[in-house]
């Protein structure tokens, strides 16, 4: 595990650097990125390069003991290429072209701009194939930030009839999977269909998920088109792409497949405002939320199944959400810990230095516009110290599965049918609920081998093979354990309702159809209650409580499958079941016919994790986890409370809050150490040797 910084050289005078990377080698810092918007630097204009800057960059970073990750710098074409070629810029659904001034102008389906890609991506490639300080190359930057997956030019709409043309064959094929004759919508020929401009209404949801999946393939073939020529300069680097949290539009399992190592950019103060269901809390507003950006780490370790790095760590207030609070003090190392704990291997901030200059001057970085430290560089320096005494934490072993499918997300986004129905923030529900007993996850696509589970959750699967009902009947047949969220086999594989019942080629497997459904505003009531009250009465004998529900409820007609709770609702769904179980095999399915609220979600997980016989804690706070790495295992703490670990003594620690004056509830002073067990303190973390996960307490003093 090594940290390491993100440095534009370009911004500042030369005689800085050799001060900057000094500090970096003395924070412990072992890499630099750089050069990833640097194309009019390095080419002012055609044909004239200047690589002497960094040359010496690069250089003097090697001098230091530090490796560089070098970019492809595609991401801000410079502005005498886009007056020479304009048709390289994209354009919005109505027409609106995007110009320079700004960043990812560049459409991925230009044929010039892949031209143009390949010249520069060749000679920056070639100039630095014999240097021992290049460890790798992250390619362009946060493919579709600002919404720029999805393109709307000529480039684009040729591009999209040779995608279709491939897919379907022939057009009288195309228009009976999408089901044309709904609105007169059939074409002649493939040559007919546009992409999906502005109209009176809305779109044919299946032609925008042929577009979602047309325009994310196009980021695949242009990504490939970096790693290929990266490759054959020096087949020994590693390659990378930094991927953004919660980030809808791309799949980004498939571009993962042509990278060595996956990479993600992480900003929790700033997730949980422009990317959160709900307000955020005040600790999340100083720390964010840790299963929000959980699921981003486990999505991407996923993706490849192994380490990966997250390549922008925010290192202090930033400037693009709403509010720009600062950070809880030791926040900034409590997300590389958090980091570490989800199987990152490397974590670099974003950035060195705050830059005078251009749209970020409001974002931190770990030394402030005049040089001196900044609040997130004596954190960045103590996580690579810890880190350092860590090395060796092995691999992420999760027993269970989350189902993540960017066709059904992109499909529920045509049509969700609930303002405020958001695949993400559902996916999230039943996650946190396994996280909150401290059990790994992995967030991984339907396709994957899912044999080495232990149990499966499958939040949203909306849209559903026969195929993939097929594999998810196996693995229950063979020992699986599974459970399914509401909206689940609701449509084919090219977004159309089925002449079946819900959940489709799933019924028989889940023992039950869906009868009806409904989505519900949050002003509305909504909860239901265990069928069988007298197993989950109260210890007075009293009836059960009702457990909480959110916008959506599907009525449910079990068959094989037995009820395990009814609507306990003002309306005529009340009574009707809403959960029911199946045993099939050697396994058994729950389904959940409601979002979940989290106290619904923690019994479905904690039930689903003991059939499965993973082992788990007990539920944990708000707001704290607990990771389990080959090893070490991790609590980290997001909330500003103070914590006590009762079972744990300051002997079995790898790491934690000693130098930070933390105070038992006796109000003595001490090292992270009280009578009773270790003190965790706020926005802070603990790491223990071993794996403590059975029987492991959290509590506050």
């Amino acid at each position: 595990m090594r940290t390491g910084v993100c440095y534009f050289p370009e911004h500042w005078p030369s005689e800085d650097w050799e001060r900057d990377v000094a500090a970096m080698a003395d924070a412990g810092l072992e890499y630099v990125r750089m050069a990833e918007f640097s194309w009019g630097v390095l080419e002012p204009e055609r044909g004239e390069f200047d690589f002497e800057w960094l040359d010496e960059a690069v250089e003097l970073v090697g001098d230091h003991g530090m490796q560089v990750v070098l970019c492809t710098p595609t991401a801000t074409p410079p502005k005498w290429l886009v007056d020479e070629r304009p048709s390289i810029r994209q354009e919005a659904p109505d027409g609106t072209v995007r110009e320079h001034g700004s960043r990812r102008h560049y459409c991925f389906n230009s044929d010039a701009y892949r031209e143009e890609t390949e010249r520069i991506v060749e000679r920056v490639t070639e100039r630095y194939a014999d240097s021992p300080h290049v460890a790798g190359w992250q390619t362009d930057n946060e493919f579709g930030c600002h919404r720029t997956v999805r393109c709307y030019c000529d480039d684009c709409a040729d591009a999209f009839r040779t995608w279709l043309a491939d897919r379907y064959g022939d057009v009288d094929t195309l228009n009976e999977a999408w089901g044309n004759a709904f609105w007169s919508q059939g074409y002649g020929s493939f040559e007919e269909v546009d992409p999906p401009g502005p109209t009176p209404a809305e779109h044919h949801p299946s032609r925008l998920l042929a577009y979602a999946r047309f325009a994310s393939d196009s980021v695949v073939d242009y990504n490939r088109l970096h790693a290929d020529l990266i490759r054959e300069a020096d087949p020994d680097w590693f390659v990378t792409h930094n991927f953004m949290g919660r980030f809808p539009t791309l799949n980004a399992y498939d571009v993962s497949a042509d990278l060595d190592r996956v990479a993600w950019d992480s900003y929790p103060t700033g997730f949980v405002q422009d990317r959160y269901d709900g307000e955020a809390s005040p600790d999340q507003l100083r720390a964010g939320d840790p299963d929000q950006v959980g699921m981003d780490h486990d999505l991407y370790r996923s993706a490849l199944d192994r380490p990966f790095w997250v390549m922008e760590q925010q290192p202090g207030d930033v400037n693009w959400p709403p509010h720009c609070p600062q950070p809880g003090e030791g926040a900034m190392r409590l997300w590389a810990h958090h980091a570490a704990a989800h199987g990152a291997d490397a974590v670099l901030y974003f950035r060195w230095r705050r830059c005078l200059e251009g749209q970020e001057q409001y974002h931190a970085g770990l030394r402030k516009a005049d040089g001196s430290p900044d609040r997130g560089y004596a954190d960045a320096a103590r996580a690579a110290e810890e880190f350092a005494a860590l090395d060796g934490a092995g691999h992420v072993d999760a027993p269970v599965a989350v189902l993540f499918d960017y066709d059904s997300l992109w499909a529920l986004d045509a049509q969700p049918h609930a303002p405020d129905f958001d695949y993400w923030a559902l996916q999230e529900a039943f996650y946190g609920a396994v996280r909150s007993r401290g059990v790994q996850v992995d967030v991984v696509p339907p396709s994957a081998d899912l044999s080495e589970y232990a149990a499966v959750v499958a939040p949203a699967l909306h849209l559903v093979s026969e195929r993939l009902a097929d594999r998810l009947t196996d693995y229950v047949a063979g020992g699986g354990e599974v459970l399914f969220g509401p909206r689940t086999g609701v449509k084919d594989t090219e977004n159309k309702l089925r002449p079946a019942a819900q959940p489709g080629p799933l019924a028989g497997l889940v023992g039950a159809t869906v009868a009806q459904h409904e989505s519900l505003p949050r002003r509305l009531e909504t909860a239901v209650r265990p069928v069988d009250d007298s197993a989950a009465a109260g210890d007075d004998g009293g009836a059960s409580p009702s457990l909480p529900f959110r916008t959506w409820a599907e009525w449910l007609a079990p068959g094989a499958a037995e009820p395990l709770y009814a609507y306990d609702i003002d309306g005529p769904a009340d009574g009707r079941p809403a959960v029911v179980a199946n045993a099939v095999g050697d396994g058994s399915v729950t389904y959940c016919g409601v979002w979940p609220g989290p106290d619904l979600a923690d019994t479905l997980a904690s039930e689903l994790l003991d059939r499965a016989d993973v082992r788990r804690t007990d539920p944990l706070p708000d707001g704290v986890r607990v990771g389990y790495r080959v090893g070490h295992t991790w609590v980290t703490n997001f909330t500003s409370d103070r914590l006590r670990l009762p079972e744990i003594d300051s002997e079995s620690l790898a790491v934690d809050d000693a130098d930070r004056d933390v105070v038992d509830a006796a109000g003595d002073s001490g090292p992270g150490q009280s009578a009773d067990g270790v003190v965790v303190g706020p926005y802070g973390v603990a790491v223990v040797e071993g794996d403590r996960v059975d029987g492991l307490r959290v509590a506050r003093p």
